[in-house]
C-alpha cells in the first residue's frame, strides 16, 4: 500500500515544495557556472553565496522554477561589494522569458523585465560576473503585478522599480553548493 492509498498521508493537493535548495556546477576551464533550483518565497528576497573555485570573470547561466502562486513580471539581481556585472561587447546578457534588461551605472544591479514567468515555469538568465573574491554573493528580487492595479498603473510601477530598484524585503540566505569540473 502506498502513502497515496492511506487517508491523511496524501499531501499533494495541500503542500507544495518549500526551501528548494539551489545547486551549481562550475567548469573551471570555461569559467562557466550553471545554477539550478526553485523559488517558493513571495515575501522574501533570496540571497545566494556561491563558493567559486577561483575569483575572476565567470559566465553565469541560472535556471529557477517559480513555485509561487504569482506571475513574475520582473527579476532583479543585486551584487555584493566584491562583485559586478560585466557589460562589454563580449558579454551576452539574456533571458528566455524577459526581452529587456537594465543595468545601473555602477554595474551592481541588473533587472530583467518586459516578460513574465508564470507559476510552475522556469526562468533562465545568462550574464557575466566579475568576482574579486572567490565567494560572491548576490540577491534576487521578483516583482509581481498587484491584481487591483490597472494595466497603466502596473506599467508605471514597473518602470519606476526598474530605474529605482525594488525595495528590499526580508532575506532568505542560501549557500549554493558547487560541484567543480574541468
Amino acid at each position: 500500500m502506498s502513502s497515496m492509498d492511506i487517508p491523511g498521508l496524501d499531501v499533494s493537493t495541500r503542500v507544495r515544495a518549500r526551501d528548494i535548495p539551489m545547486t551549481a556546477i562550475a567548469n573551471v576551464q570555461r569559467k562557466l557556472l550553471l545554477i539550478s533550483g526553485a523559488v517558493d518565497a513571495t515575501d522574501h528576497d533570496v540571497s545566494m553565496s556561491i563558493p567559486l573555485p577561483a575569483p575572476g570573470r565567470w559566465t553565469i547561466v541560472k535556471a529557477e522554477t517559480n513555485l509561487t502562486d504569482q506571475t513574475w513580471v520582473a527579476m532583479q539581481i543585486t551584487t555584493d561589494e566584491d562583485t559586478t556585472f560585466v557589460n562589454d561587447s563580449d558579454t551576452m546578457i539574456s533571458s528566455c522569458q524577459f526581452s529587456k534588461t537594465f543595468m545601473t551605472p555602477d554595474a551592481r544591479r541588473l533587472t530583467f523585465y518586459q516578460g513574465e514567468v508564470r507559476p510552475g515555469e522556469a526562468a533562465v538568465k545568462m550574464f557575466d560576473l566579475e568576482c574579486t573574491s572567490g565567494r560572491p554573493t548576490y540577491a534576487h528580487a521578483r516583482y509581481s503585478r498587484v491584481a487591483t492595479d490597472t494595466v497603466e498603473r502596473s506599467e508605471d510601477v514597473l518602470q519606476q522599480l526598474v530605474v529605482d530598484g525594488m525595495p528590499q524585503k526580508p532575506v532568505l540566505e542560501l549557500i549554493v553548493p558547487v560541484t567543480v569540473v574541468g
